[in-house]
């Protein structure tokens, strides 16, 4: 690994996203992958697939400059397959590895919503990997306090966003914080999640 890489701000948070949500994932008790999550309509399975799904795109996005279109539904379906755990942790490694490859950030992926920097995709990412390993810990009685630095970052990318964010459909109506509510608070709230 270039020793550049190893410095790049964004990349160190995308790996300190990626080992908190590893973390949570192990966290994980056989009996808990039906459980509920706090994203309605979705069990810990279908979280955790979500999540590696995402981890999936990265390589052909960035590593390839393969488009939507061009991957096809080669990345549907199920997975996790029958070691969810060790599904997650291979895609992590692919989308830590492709977004720390020299250039990687510099370069533009084509995503569903349009064309976009590598940088971008690579905050979002991050935004995605913090939120629900809060929903993920949520769900399987792990800690739920979230890095400060982490969260910090959330809000500053997320907060500018936040009217789109509820209009997009992908995030529920956010919710009132109580008067005393922390900085986490305030964004799971932001986000229409109950702490």
């Amino acid at each position: 690994m270039p020793r550049t890489a190893t410095r790049n701000p964004l990349l160190e948070r995308h790996g300190r996203a990626l080992d908190l949500f590893t973390d949570r994932v192990r966290a994980v008790r056989p009996a808990q992958w039906q459980d509920p999550t706090p994203c309605e309509g979705w069990d810990v399975r279908d979280l955790v697939g979500h999540l590696t799904s995402e981890q999936l795109w990265v390589p052909p996005l960035v590593r390839d400059g393969a488009t939507v279109e061009s991957v096809g539904g080669g990345l549907d379906g199920d997975v996790l397959g029958s070691d969810p755990l060790a599904s997650w942790e291979r895609a992590a490694e692919g989308a830590r590895e492709a977004f720390r490859q020299p250039g990687a950030l510099d370069r533009t992926v084509h995503l569903s919503y349009g064309d976009t920097e590598a940088r971008h995709y690579c905050a979002e990412m991050v935004c995605d990997l913090v939120v629900h390993a809060w929903d993920l810990s949520r769900a399987v009685g792990a800690q739920e306090r979230l890095p400060e630095a982490l969260v910090d970052f959330v809000v500053r990318e997320l907060t500018p966003r936040a009217a789109d964010l509820a209009r997009s459909g992908l995030f529920a109506a956010p919710v009132e914080p109580p008067p005393d509510a922390d900085v986490q608070t305030k964004l799971l709230c932001l986000l229409g999640r109950r702490p």
